[in-house]
Formats: C-alpha cells, structure tokens, sequence
C-alpha cells in the first residue's frame, strides 16, 4: 500500500498537469498490484473525480473552459457514460482494450508536428462533437477512465483550441464522465456483492487529492502548450506499454 500511495501521489501531479485525472495509471497500477480488476474502474473514477475537481476549479477560473463549445461533448459522453459502466467485460478484454487505446491516443499526439496556436484553430461542428462524445464517453465508463486522454488527441488533431483550452475541457469531460461511469460502475458492484471492498483503498484519496491540486496549478499557469502536449503523449505511452504487457501476459496464459 505505501508504494500505491506514493505512484497515485505522483500519478495525480503529474496528469492533473495536463488536465486529466489518471485513470489509466490508476488502473495499470492495480492491476499490477493484484487488484481484483473487477473494482479498478470504481476506484479508477473516483480517484479521477478528485484529482480534476480541483483542475476544473483551475482551468476555469483562468478563462480555458468554453461552456458553450463544450456542451455537445457533454450531452451524450454522460448517459453512455454511465451505460458503458454497467456493461460487465472481462479482465482480458479489459486490459487490452484500455491498453490499445491508449496506444492509438499517444502516438497521435507524439507525431502531431504543427504546434497549436490560436492562429491554428478551426470550426467544429457541433453534430460530430457530440457523436465523439457519446463514443468516448461510453469506451470511457466501460474501461473505468473519464475519457480525457481519448478526447485530448482527437481534439489536437481537429485544432479544436489551445493546448491549455483542450487541456481545461479535458478535466470538465473527466470530471462528469467519471461520475457517470462512477454510478454506473457501483450498480454493477453492488449486483456482485463486492461493492464493499472499496473501502480497503480508502487512503488512496488523501494521496490523489494532494497531488492532485499541486498539478492542477502547475498546468493551469505554469507550463507551456507545447510542454503539455509533449508531457501527455510520454505519460499515455508509457502506461499502454504496462497495459499491453500485461495483456499480452493473459493471452498466453
């Protein structure tokens, strides 16, 4: 547990940064502590809703989040959110799904050579915004994430905003799909009558909460675009190689 407290801890930091909670850590890391995979998702969300509270709070009041443009991310990511969190899958499929996903989102980001810039920005179209969101929203509930590090690439390569404006939508997007899927999630775990074991991992949020809220001002005022792309594309990477190891592992078992 000490060295759980220590990776969620610098977990937290490190991804509120970019503006996303860090689901997919979270998961990786129990998964390769022994976890029963059934409550990674459960735990996964709600560490995600604590650390992007605070960079939400953040992102917000510095001007980054567009309400308005936002909303059609929103509108559908929710409801499928909390579908995708109902929906029981294996721990195979689940270890392989998250992990080639992750992969796909962080090579986009890696090889996107044009920088962002306002300059750069382009018209979205409200239709194609909320499919994307209804999609990411329901992969999102059903992997335990909130969705962020799936919609961060996509919007980077439609020009979508800033780095630092994607970065602020990004946490609003965590912060409601991971409530949703939260819900979702706790429906299907009470069925299993294993709901209660989440408090085993109560120390987790102090951890998250702390580090948390130190990257969130970092990424908010601190960093730079180009730094907060880069710093993304390095941390998905490197969590859907741990992933797919481990997949790869239950495949040949």
């Amino acid at each position: 547990m000490v060295f759980l407290l220590f990776a969620f801890f610098l977990t937290a930091l490190l991804y509120a940064t970019v503006g996303f909670g860090g689901g997919s850590t979270y998961n990786a890391l129990l998964v390769l502590s022994g976890t029963d995979y059934r409550l990674l998702p459960a735990i996964a969300l709600l560490c995600n809703i604590i650390v992007v509270a605070g960079g939400v709070w953040q992102f917000g009041r510095r001007g980054h989040l567009h309400l308005k443009k936002i909303a059609p991310f929103l509108v559908t990511s929710i409801p499928l959110a909390w579908m995708g969190g109902r929906l029981p899958v294996s721990e195979m499929v689940f270890i392989g799904l998250l992990g080639l996903s992750l992969s796909a989102a962080g090579l986009r980001m890696l090889l996107q050579k044009k920088p962002d810039g306002t300059a750069s920005i382009k018209p979205s179209n409200p239709w194609l915004n909320a499919a994307i969101g209804g999609a990411l929203g329901f992969l999102s509930g059903l992997v335990g994430i909130g969705g962020g590090i799936f919609l961060a690439p996509i919007l980077h390569l439609m020009r979508w905003d800033t780095a630092r404006a994607i970065a602020g939508t990004c946490s609003l997007f965590i912060l409601v799909n991971s409530i949703s899927g939260l819900f979702g999630q706790a429906m299907k775990l009470d069925n299993l009558q294993i709901l209660g074991q989440l408090t085993d991992y109560w120390m987790l949020i102090p951890a998250v909460l702390i580090g948390g809220q130190i990257g969130s001002r970092l990424g908010a005022q601190a960093l730079s675009e180009t730094l907060l792309r880069r710093l993304t594309s390095v941390l998905v990477l490197y969590v859907a190689v741990r992933l797919l190891i481990r997949w790869a592992a239950l495949a040949g078992a």
